[in-house]
């Protein structure tokens, strides 16, 4: 797929509606940015940044708090409390009956459903932000506080949260592409001078090899994640002719697109999110005074390394688990079935009604299972080498990659979608 890129950007300024969305997601980065420098008091900062240089665990974290961690803003705690929640909504949407029925109620359902998101995000992010505290104290990068100090310090990084929310859902509405995923990009790219400061200090004698063998693989795995983003399976539809009112209707032959990777990158975004709690507990146990407690702590912490096995292992298997659980939800073979029934069409060699259902259902699973198992290599293939080479490029982390890479490709596929849609709406107007 080649990228025009100041064409595209012509395009943009010269349309509207869609250089006033345009400015209005720059904007929105820029205020969250801006919140981003807005530290907690009686935080180490130089301390902190001395943890971070080391821990490749908080640089992860880091990349989900939008790259607020590593300053300790207000919204050091980051979307993960959000994901975790809109994970936890949509799998008891599945499994609930209620919650079912409000997900196939349009607006409304999606309405409701976001309510109660917001409703489970509120505890979770509050835990997490005093999980925050007894690490970072246990760290001595804080000092005690007091009761109402703690209520105050996890309200505040609370706080935070929701104001991270906000701005990720106006983007969603008033801007372009996924909010979630642009503030998580926005993070990413605030930290690329940090990162590549931090990759080329790495860059000795001992491990340039390993390091330019990381670099070129990070570059295949840039080309790998297009491929996967762009690999699609394309099915013949044949519709039928009909005479209705003395004119004739169908007769043309169409294609439905089965992408090999439906759900994009939220499969990463989720799989991380729940890799990343075993850790976040165990350096909350680990702070405990109770030996046995602590002891637990530091085995979380040592087994969930992210280098380690065990990491790589569940990374891996989350990543496959998402993939399908949200293709399935994208993709209704039902729901396509009975739309191609309706206006008379057919697969060629397949009998419509269940046929076309269970060929369909059959065919997405080919195609997600081929998808969610390179997906889940290309997440853990860095990890993987960098534990085997010695060589740590931060900056080319596999996670960062999926995620810079696939949203600045759906981005780009919104837009082209927009410009269609305006350039078709402006020939009908010369009809």
């Amino acid at each position: 797929m080649k990228i025009n890129l100041k064409a595209i950007i012509g395009d943009i300024w010269s349309n509207r509606a869609l250089r006033r969305k345009f400015l209005f997601t720059l904007f929105i980065l820029f205020v969250f940015r801006l919140f981003a420098f807005v530290t907690i008091p009686t935080i180490d900062l130089t301390k902190l940044q001395e943890l971070f240089s080391g821990n490749q665990f908080l640089v992860l974290l880091d990349i989900f708090s939008g790259g607020t961690l590593v300053n300790f803003s207000i919204m050091a705690v980051g979307l993960n409390p959000y994901i975790n929640a809109s994970i936890a909504i949509q799998l008891f949407s599945v499994i609930y009956p209620p919650l079912e029925a409000l997900s196939k109620e349009g607006e409304f359902g999606r309405f409701k459903l976001n309510q109660y998101t917001r409703f489970v995000t509120l505890p979770i992010a509050f835990l997490q932000s005093i999980g925050m505290y007894f690490f970072l104290h246990n760290q001595q990068i804080i000092g005690a506080l007091s009761f109402v100090e703690l209520l105050v310090f996890a309200l505040s990084l609370t706080a935070g949260t929701f104001i991270l929310m906000w701005l990720g859902e106006l983007i969603s509405e008033f801007g372009v592409g996924n909010g979630v995923s642009f503030i998580i990009l926005a993070g990413i790219v605030g930290r690329l001078p940090v990162m590549f400061g931090q990759s080329i200090n790495l860059l000795n004698q001992e491990t340039v090899i390993p390091s330019l063998i990381l670099i070129g693989i990070s570059l295949a795995v840039i080309y790998a994640v297009v491929v996967l983003n762009e690999a699609k399976r394309k099915i013949p539809v044949y519709y039928a002719k009909r005479v209705r009112g003395g004119k004739m209707y169908g007769g043309a032959t169409n294609y439905l697109p089965i992408k090999l990777s439906q759900a994009g990158v939220i499969p990463i975004i989720f799989a991380v999110s729940f890799v990343l709690f075993p850790q976040l507990i165990g350096n909350f146990m680990s702070s405990s005074n109770n030996p046995s407690v602590a002891g637990i702590g530091q085995f979380l912490v040592t087994v969930f390394n992210a280098n380690g096995a065990v990491y790589n292992i569940i990374y891996f298997l989350l990543v496959v688990i998402f993939t399908f659980f949200y293709s399935s939800i994208i993709f209704n073979p039902q729901k396509i079935t009975d739309e191609i029934q309706k206006y008379g069409g057919f697969i060629p060699g397949i009998r419509p009604g269940k046929n076309t259902r269970d060929y369909l259902q059959a065919t997405l699973y080919r195609l997600t299972f081929i998808g969610a198992i390179f997906l889940g290599i290309i997440a853990v293939l860095p990890n993987i080498l960098s534990g085997l080479t010695g060589a740590r490029l931060i900056f080319f982390g596999g996670t960062s990659i999926l995620i810079v890479v696939s949203v600045i490709l759906e981005t780009y596929k919104v837009v082209q979608a927009q410009l269609t849609t305006a350039n078709y709406d402006k020939l009908q107007s010369l009809v």
